[in-house]
């Protein structure tokens, strides 16, 4: 088991393989964080790869577990170690939700991403201007260093567009996402052109859903899935959902799969890549349109 590149794909790891041992021992969660004394959240977030924890209590699980294997017990201590070790975004910590941390650090290790998006363009599509106007908006208040601190982390996520061996990314935006004008017509269309550059990106693929799709599988909200090596960890697809104040990940296949199942439905609705592009393109010059006789109003 060679370490990841990331703390966060390291916990994830080192998490599997101790939900792994627990259950090989034959002891369920509850069980073995009683005997433990630990709570059996403490536990749960440890396996679920949401919190480090240190070489110590990784020595008494393995103990716990009767896990006698020199050589695994020393590797599972050095993810432990390496876990606790600090992202690239560490440094934004002071402007950046904990729960975005996990997210972060999830992103890069994936092999595909799949993206709905009801309301707004996609985090790792936004340019900084677009970014800044949804930040702006937040409920709660935020200062102009914070916006321009958040504004730099989401760009410099966006790298992960351009590295060497990028995901294959399939995003899916419902067409009400082209119409809401964040920023304002000038910030929109400038978005609307970036998303027609990343159209033609080879990994990417970008499918809008109409409106004359009507009744649809992501009518209750925005998701994503991230899909995973299978030699890497034992789940390979992990679905995201966020909202203002939590994000939640589900990996038990059963849900998974309903929310897969939903994305193929909404990909079958959505239109294809070239429709899309007119479409975004359409929408795009409409908006030129308007500054321009706007501009001529003034004058």
């Amino acid at each position: 088991m060679a370490p990841a590149h990331n703390p966060t794909a390291r916990r994830r790891r080192l998490g599997v393989e101790l939900r792994r041992l627990r259950e090989n021992a034959g002891m369920t969660g509850e069980e073995a964080a009683e005997r433990m004394a630990w709570s059996g959240s403490k536990l749960s977030r440890i396996e679920r790869g949401q919190v480090a924890t240190n070489s110590d209590d990784v020595r008494d699980l393995l103990e716990l577990y009767g896990v006698e294997d020199a050589g695994l017990r020393q590797t599972l201590v050095m993810l432990a170690r390496e876990s606790r070790r600090r992202g690239w975004w560490h440094v934004y910590g002071d402007v950046m939700p904990e729960r975005f941390e996990v997210y972060l650090g999830l992103e890069p290790e994936a092999t595909a991403l799949r993206f709905f998006q009801s309301q707004i363009v996609p985090g790792l599509f936004q340019t900084a201007e677009y970014a800044e106007a949804l930040m702006q908006a937040h409920p709660a208040p935020v200062s102009d260093d914070e916006v321009k601190r958040r504004t730099e982390l989401r760009i410099r996520r966006q790298e992960l567009l351009f590295s060497e061996t990028p995901p294959h990314i399939w995003a899916l935006l419902d067409e009400s996402v082209l119409y809401r004008p964040i920023g304002g017509p000038q910030v929109m269309a400038a978005q609307l052109r970036h998303l027609l550059e990343i159209h033609e990106k080879a990994h990417v693929t970008l499918q809008i859903v109409p409106f004359s799709a009507g009744a649809h599988s992501g009518l209750n909200g925005s998701f994503d899935i991230l899909e995973f090596p299978e030699s890497d960890i034992h789940a390979p697809r992990l679905v995201h959902v966020e909202n203002l104040t939590s994000s939640l990940y589900i990996e038990k296949a059963k849900e998974v799969r309903f929310y897969t199942v939903a994305f193929e439905y909404l990909r079958t609705a959505a239109l294809n890549p070239e429709r899309t592009r007119e479409v975004i393109s359409d929408v795009e010059r409409r908006l030129q349109a308007e500054m321009e006789r706007g501009n001529d109003v003034e004058t």
